[in-house]
């Protein structure tokens, strides 16, 4: 499945898992996100991910792009305590999934702020 046919899905998915991720971390359900802002296309763990930003201005959902051996894998980073937390989920390559989160972690505040500007300066993702 092409990264343009599973979009709508993915992020339908990153919603729910969005919401579950900051249900864990708040005892008040949050308003679900939507992630469509980017894609800015990027390397992690030697493969390539694309990254969008989501509409609370702070999150970031990275998922792999065609032909990564990831594929099906996203990640999403969230702002919790002055720190981003990072979550995976797929079922692609574990090798190629724990390179890249291992990259991901180890991005400073500068880097990750980057990264979100930059998601920001493109057009949302229309499905």
């Amino acid at each position: 499945m092409k990264v343009k046919q599973m979009r709508p899905r993915l992020i339908a998915a990153l919603v729910l898992a969005l919401s579950a991720a900051a249900a864990h971390a708040e005892p008040q359900a949050p308003a679900p996100l939507t992630c469509e802002t980017g894609p800015v296309q990027r390397q992690f763990g030697g493969t390539d991910w694309l990254v969008y930003s989501c509409d609370d201005g702070r999150s970031m959902v990275v998922i792999s792009a065609s032909g990564n051996p990831a594929s099906p894998f996203y990640f999403i980073l969230t702002p919790l305590d002055g720190a981003y937390k990072i979550y995976g989920e797929g079922n692609g390559s574990k090798a190629a999934s724990d390179a890249a989160g291992g990259d991901l972690a180890r991005l400073q505040q500068d880097d990750l702020a980057k990264l979100l500007a930059e998601t920001k300066t493109q057009p949302a993702a229309h499905n």
